[in-house]
């Protein structure tokens, strides 16, 4: 997994206030934060001053008017971290209108909500900004923004390493690629997904990795942390020809079944196939992976490859893939459908490209943020659904003698 790169201000900061409040856990890590949430507002709001009185504080020029500073009024404001005070600083005349926090308002952790959702919409921080201008009438600065979206990394981080089920049914990994900046060059960096169903027929995005190659040590490696972070057992895993993926998953989990999706080698396929004729050429391959069993899918096989001969091409993708269409028959019709395709992850995929086309972004850091908001998103959606035909699925799995103890052994717990 790649190293997230960090600013070295931010590293500089960040261990200034781990050597000065010594958190021992989230939670006092947390209190930490909402103490510091304070200061942060306080120095704002008095930026906010300077520029409209037209000097720094203790600036002994001669000023343009009788305005001066005129001490502090406090107030309590809510925040996502909690209730804090602040003092608020106040002008003799009383002209001064703080944006950040304006007067008779106290509750400012929905513009920070707002700034996330915007965010996880893959909105620029130029359009964020104009927007809560337009609601709240005040302007955010790109840094305001970068640090209410930066409030979201420690929480990143550790659902990145958050626990998981004991037992999988099935995993779809996919792949999508995005655009890097770095020093002045771009990279395409690639994006690797998990989804996961556990046996209650939940969906569970287990991961975001980035990388820039596949192997199967690299694969090895992934498939490691996931054991490390509780999967004892992973019946399937549904892919599209990953380089090193199978062998890498195997060597972890050795009982797994590794399918290749059909959609993509329909999709490998078709390149070799005349526009005109990819109607006949699909409904002949549906035959073959919709057929009742495996007698009548191979039987299919056999007419495809002779009607399709013109097209070598085309007809050797399937002849080299051919031993996953067999083990698809080793299952049920139910089991079967939620095997041979990445549909499910593919969905997932596309949310993805929805908020990361606006264009290269800086860090990777910045890339996973926005992927973490869009994750939090689905699974709200997600909360309260089950695949469909679950029990069906469940069913079709517990008459196999590969599954039945393994699935008991989870299930009963």
């Amino acid at each position: 997994m790649a190293k997230i790169k960090r600013d070295p201000k931010k590293v500089a900061l960040a261990q200034a206030i781990l050597d000065a409040y010594q958190p021992k856990s989230a939670e006092e890590m947390n209190d930490a934060l909402k103490d510091l949430f304070g200061p942060m507002f306080e120095a704002m709001l008095k930026g906010e001053l300077n520029y409209h009185l037209g000097y720094e504080s203790n600036d002994k020029s001669q000023k343009k008017d009788d305005n001066r500073r005129n001490g502090y009024g406090k107030k309590q404001i809510k925040t996502t971290q909690g209730d804090i005070a602040i003092n608020v600083p106040r002008d003799r005349d009383g002209s001064f209108e703080p944006q950040l926090v304006p007067k008779r308002k106290k509750d400012v952790s929905a513009i920070e909500n707002k700034v996330l959702a915007m965010y996880a919409r893959g909105m620029s921080q130029r359009d964020i900004s104009s927007t809560i201008e337009d609601i709240y009438g005040f302007s955010m600065s790109h840094e305001m923004i970068s640090d209410i979206t930066d409030a979201i990394v420690p929480e990143l981080e550790e659902w990145r390493v958050r626990p998981l089920k004991k037992c999988y049914a099935f995993l779809f990994v996919d792949c999508m690629y995005v655009t890097l900046r770095s020093d002045y060059q771009s990279k395409e960096c690639a994006v690797y997904v998990i989804l996961g169903y556990d046996l209650d027929g939940k969906k569970d995005i287990l991961g975001l990795w980035l990388n820039e190659s596949e192997s199967k040590n690299y694969w090895m490696q992934v498939f490691d942390e996931i054991h490390s972070r509780g999967v004892e057992d992973v019946f399937f895993i549904s892919m599209d020809g990953v380089s090193g993926l199978e062998a890498g998953a195997k060597a972890i989990f050795p009982k797994v079944i590794v399918q290749r999706c059909i959609v993509h080698l329909i999709r490998n396929s078709i390149k070799y196939i005349p526009t005109k004729e990819y109607k006949p050429y699909t409904q002949s391959l549906k035959k073959i992976y919709g057929a009742v069993n495996l007698k009548a899918a191979n039987a299919a096989f056999e007419v495809f490859c002779k009607e399709w001969e013109k097209y070598p091409g085309a007809v050797e993708v399937w002849k080299r893939n051919y031993a996953h269409i067999e083990q698809l028959y080793d299952y049920g019709q139910a089991v079967r459908r939620i095997m041979y395709t990445t549909n499910a992850i593919e969905a997932i995929n596309s949310s993805f490209r929805k908020v990361t086309k606006k264009g290269a972004f800086p860090n990777e850091t910045a890339l996973l943020k926005l992927l973490y908001l869009r994750v939090m998103e689905l699974e709200k959606k997600w909360q309260n659904g089950h695949i469909a035909n679950w029990s069906l699925v469940l069913n079709q799995l517990m008459v196999n003698e590969q599954f039945h103890d393994r699935i008991s052994k989870y299930l009963n717990k």
